[in-house]
């Protein structure tokens, strides 16, 4: 039987990326070594969904775990999530889950140290709240913040008090705040969407995005739920998410789409000032969002809501407009994203609809797969491109989006569950 070419890609990237000695030296610099999206962890996770399926050695994993720590790790407040000790925590407990016994003592280790650090941050953040000061996006986000904290927390103690604690957190910051006279969502930010203050955003936003946003909080309650975990007002927080995107739904085409933030201008207004179509990524816009109302839907028992999210991500991953304004590859914001979001999402859906979503598949693979290209080709200008050899924008990421897609199967490891669509 021939192997799927979504499958033989992802192999020749692997393979590109088999050894740190021989990577590109941007993947293993100082400035990456770190990074979750763009260092070793990142591109280790992509081995050890491989061996952990079968497909490669555990010694390409272990080679690049290696190569992550040749130096301590930053913790405390000047990491995060997808930034040092965090970061490697997530891809250590990948590998630990398919290699018993193996990486134990930097677990523990690495496990109290996320767990404190998690807890000052709450500190910090509850503080606030007590205040009626509004948030910092980096307070609560899936990239820096405690959702991020959240999703490793609930890999390794679901019924933990600090995951609770942070769940805790997440009803808190559903609550309405009032600034300058005004009702706000507990979770607008005083910036723009970048965490800095930007004259495009007088007053700040409400920031809907996966990565960046409300919808990160949404997809945390919702998962901890669906796991049997959850806290005083966790049902209500998460329809007060779905009641704010429901009243900021727009259409784009064929379906639904969500803006990826709301202005103070567009608050008062009651309306979008701006509607062009966007692209429906992971980060910010409909297949993000999309997929973390259908896990909240299936938290809540709400069959018409988990119809309605379903019918917007394939509306929006069949929908041509939207597919044209995507334009790279990644998993962030490209076709690699938005493959492994179907893959997720149809391991969840009604039949009919499951099946619509894999059958997208191979028109989301196109742009990754151009019709004679040959995969030792593409894969070398993925490898060696702008965007380069790690996890949200680059490679490594494109081969995990691939190798979801070329069995419509969900992952063997926990890999994306930073991405908190599963």
């Amino acid at each position: 039987m021939n192997e799927h070419p979504a499958l033989t890609l992802s192999s020749a990237i692997a393979d590109r990326l088999a050894c740190p000695a021989t990577a590109p030296a941007a993947a293993t610099s100082d400035g990456a070594r770190q990074h979750l999206a763009l260092g070793p962890t990142g591109i280790a996770l992509l081995h050890i969904e491989r061996a952990a399926a079968g497909l490669g050695p555990w010694q390409r994993a272990h080679d690049w775990l290696t190569a992550a720590t040749r130096q301590p790790f930053t913790s405390g407040p000047d990491s995060h999530p997808f930034y040092g000790a965090p970061a490697l925590a997530h891809a250590l407990a990948c590998a630990a889950d398919h290699l018993p016994g193996s990486y134990q003592r930097g677990l523990r280790l690495l496990d109290r140290q996320v767990t404190s650090d998690a807890r000052q941050r709450l500190d910090a953040g509850n503080r606030r709240i007590d205040a009626g000061h509004l948030t910092a996006l980096a307070e609560f986000d899936a990239i820096r913040g405690l959702t991020g904290y959240g999703t490793y927390l609930l890999r390794r103690e679901p019924t933990g008090p600090a995951l609770r604690a942070v769940l805790d957190y997440c009803v808190r910051l559903t609550e309405p705040v009032t600034h300058d006279g005004e009702a706000l969502p507990g979770w607008w930010t005083p910036t723009g969407p970048s965490g800095r203050p930007d004259d495009r955003f007088p007053g700040g936003h409400a920031n809907n995005g996966m990565a960046h946003g409300v919808g990160a909080v949404l997809a945390l309650l919702a998962l901890s739920a669906r796991r049997g975990t959850t806290v005083t007002g966790h049902h209500q927080a998460m329809r007060t998410i779905l009641a704010w995107l429901d009243r900021w739904k727009t259409s784009a085409g064929r379906g639904p789409a969500w803006p990826y933030w709301i202005s103070r201008e567009d608050l008062r207004a009651g309306r979008l000032s701006a509607t062009a179509l966007r692209r429906p990524s992971w980060c910010y816009g409909t297949a993000g969002l999309a997929r973390a109302q259908q896990l909240a839907a299936l938290a809540l028992g709400d069959a018409d809501r988990r119809a309605e999210a379903e019918t917007a991500l394939l509306a929006a991953l069949t929908d041509p407009a939207q597919l044209h304004a995507t334009t790279d590859t990644g998993l962030c914001h490209g076709f690699a994203g938005l493959a492994h979001i179907a893959v997720r999402a149809a391991a969840d859906a009604e039949p009919a609809t499951a099946s619509q979503l894999r059958a997208a598949l191979p028109t989301l693979l196109t742009p990754l797969l151009p019709p004679g290209a040959a995969p030792q080709e593409v894969a070398g200008s993925l490898v060696d491109g702008e965007a380069g050899a790690g996890l949200l924008d680059g490679a490594a990421g494109t081969a995990l989006g691939l190798l979801a897609a070329s069995s419509a199967e969900p992952p063997r490891t926990a890999w994306d569950a930073r991405l908190l669509i599963a």
